[in-house]
């Protein structure tokens, strides 16, 4: 919405719910087990070598996977 405009899109960092963290730790970008501010750094540091400019923008596929239950190996 440009409300942030000041901070530079490869600073943010992804955001971590239960549905994004299952789907991170299925698909080997996650190691940590708990939710958490070094879970949040580790992600972010893995999604940075996907979208080095923008790395909070795997946080849609993430989550829209763990919503619907897409990639889940326990369905």
């Amino acid at each position: 919405f440009g409300c942030w405009s000041h901070i530079p899109m490869q600073k943010l960092m992804i955001p971590l719910d239960v549905h994004s963290g299952r789907v991170a730790r299925e698909f080997g970008l996650l190691q940590r087990k708990q939710n958490d501010r070094k879970a949040v750094e580790e992600l972010t540091l893995a999604a940075r070598q996907i979208y080095p400019n923008d790395p909070a923008l795997l946080d849609y596929a993430l989550f829209g996977l763990g919503v619907s239950g897409s990639g889940n190996s326990q369905r």
